[in-house]
């Protein structure tokens, strides 16, 4: 049997080396249209950063190594162009020599990946533009940035590369600005997880742009100048842009492959296109997504190498391996703090009309008492029907990764707010809490769904009419540091004393920093007959954040409607 691969970095290398595991006298040919096959691409921006300083250390494999150990023939620098499914051969060109021959496959497997976006903008073929996506873009933006005395960078588009590359860009010691077109960074999250994130990035000197496009480049003495929307311009000594990526499908296409809803090519369950005998995986695949059961395309490695291993199964032994789909489970970290996310965020499930709650609590890294604990801000999403868990976001600093490994596996089983608050940790004080956090998130959302806890969200207060009473159920100085509006000050450990102060025919909305002691105050008042209570879903700390980031936002919008 003779295996051909196009594509050698996650999905096509992880399809080889398993294709060899699994048969071991099968011919495999890969060809790479690039000079390296099996890099890290995750880890180029720290490469640039100088966090990682080796550069070998970016590469799995070489082509010499590769070869050697599964007995491989890695051909670099070799672009296929062509596909002919009836001669079942593909047309290879050399791009040193320029030789151009075909070759034969029995089966055939796409991994062609993705390609940055790169909008036809005036002037956007200027020097010091760059996209990110391979170890040559890396090594020239390195070069550039150590030879041209750059000391001024813009980075367009604020998503998880995006953000990466503003961190290694400021530890550099370069001035670094964000021009996002979106109204916050990372995009896939909901905005309050943002806010959280934007806040820290601020407080490090690094200058946030958001609701503002790029319009066009301009060259100039001092270098170049960024041209935005709204008639603003940033000086810049390098520009990275890192707007997205867009699946690679042209040879799919070319060789009539069906491609699917999400322009992606189609795949099956076996990770089969169209033509039972080729196969595809990676980036420019596109599958039904396990919440919405919409198509999508996902451009993580760990699903790539995840679908390379699939596909080798289904390739040597016949096609029974189900492949499941990626509820794009992701992870940044931007300085100090870690975001990170599973499933699907509020924004999304309403774009796709399923009905869901939200719920967002605060816990510490590990026991309070025990030296180092920090806070992590978790909002979870699911059912109001069955309990059953959508998505999952987390804001914090330590172990934000390993209570979103949890989320990702209950989202990705189809499991339950239940599950969760059954979930077992491992606990010691340096660890965790008696109760961990994700405890803590499954029993917001429990209280929730048994309708004992009735909730409101940091941007529904002009729900409120001056019938409704507002309480503030912190303490006296807590109020006296920053309250919401006018609300009445009455510290929860007094609550019960107070009841007479606090009128009984009317709506009662509750806060307190987090949300605990708002949901204990809601418990206390429905329970003395008050039948009208509703708590801040992750309390005046997440308000705060989330008004302060949107005034700025809409500061910033006034400025450009002005113009």
């Amino acid at each position: 049997m003779k295996y051909v691969i196009i594509g050698a970095v996650a999905g096509g290398a992880s399809t080889a080396a398993r294709l060899r595991r699994n048969d071991e006298h099968a011919e495999i040919v890969i060809f790479e249209k690039g000079e390296y096959i099996s890099y890290a691409n995750c880890g180029l921006p720290y490469y640039i950063g100088n966090v990682i300083t080796n550069r070998n250390a970016l590469f799995v494999q070489t082509a010499a190594s590769f070869n050697k150990r599964f007995h491989i023939d890695v051909r670099t620098l070799i672009e296929v162009t062509a596909i002919n499914r009836t001669a079942k051969t593909v047309t290879a060109r050399n791009q040193i020599t320029g030789e151009v021959y075909e070759e034969t496959y029995d089966k055939l497997v796409l991994s062609p990946g993705a390609e940055p976006v790169r909008p036809a903008l005036p002037g956007i073929t200027n020097k010091g533009i760059f996209t990110l996506r391979n170890v040559v873009d890396t090594d020239v933006i390195k070069s550039y940035v150590q030879q041209e005395n750059v000391k001024k960078a813009v980075v367009i588009g604020a998503g998880f590369i995006g953000l990466e590359m503003v961190e290694n860009l400021h530890l550099l010691g370069l001035d670094v600005t964000v021009v996002e077109m979106a109204n916050q960074i990372l995009p896939p999250v909901d905005f309050p997880i943002a806010a959280i994130l934007q806040e820290h990035i601020r407080s490090k000197g690094v200058h946030l742009h958001l609701n503002e496009a790029v319009s066009g480049f301009e060259q100039s003495e001092a270098g170049l100048k960024v041209l935005l929307n709204n008639g603003n311009e940033l000086e810049a000594d390098v520009v990275i842009l890192s707007i997205g990526v867009k699946p690679d499908t042209k040879l799919a296409l070319e060789a009539g492959l069906k491609i699917g809803d999400a322009k992606g090519i189609y795949v099956n369950e076996y990770l089969q296109t169209s033509d039972p005998d080729i196969y595809a995986v990676g980036d420019a695949i596109e599958f039904k997504n396990p919440v919405t059961n919409k198509s999508m395309i996902t451009y993580l490695a760990g699903p790539a190498n995840k679908q390379g291993r699939i596909c080798a199964d289904n390739l040597v032994f016949g096609p029974s391996k189900q492949y499941k789909g990626s509820i794009n489970t992701a992870i940044v970290r931007v300085f100090d703090m870690t975001v990170a996310t599973a499933g699907m965020s509020s924004k999304q499930l309403e774009a796709s009309t399923i009905k869901h709650q939200v719920s967002t609590v605060t816990g510490g890294s590990h026991a309070g008492y025990y030296p180092g604990s920090k806070q992590m801000t978790i909002q979870i999403a699911f059912s109001p029907e069955d309990g059953r868990l959508l998505g999952a976001q987390i804001a914090g600093y330590e172990g934000v990764d390993k209570r979103m490994d949890i989320f990702s596996l209950v989202i990705k089983r189809n499991g339950t707010i239940d599950d969760l608050t059954e979930f077992e940790h491992a606990y010691a004080p340096p660890f965790s809490s008696a109760k961990d956090p994700v405890n803590m998130a499954a029993f917001a959302a429990e209280n929730i769904l048994q309708k004992r806890s009735m909730i409101f969200y940091w941007n529904e207060f002009d729900q409120l009419t001056p019938d409704d009473v507002l309480i503030d159920v912190r303490t006296k100085n807590e109020y006296s540091a920053g309250k919401i509006g006018d609300a009445l000050n009455i510290p929860v450990d007094e609550l019960r004393s107070r009841l007479t102060e606090i009128p009984r025919d009317k709506r009662i909305f509750i806060y307190c920093l987090g949300g605990l002691r708002g949901y204990l105050a809601q418990r206390i008042l429905t329970q003395h007959g008050f039948t009208s209570t509703l708590n801040l879903s992750g309390g005046y700390q997440l308000w705060n954040t989330c008004t302060r980031e949107k005034a700025l936002n809409q500061k910033k919008q006034v400025e450009f409607e002005t113009v």
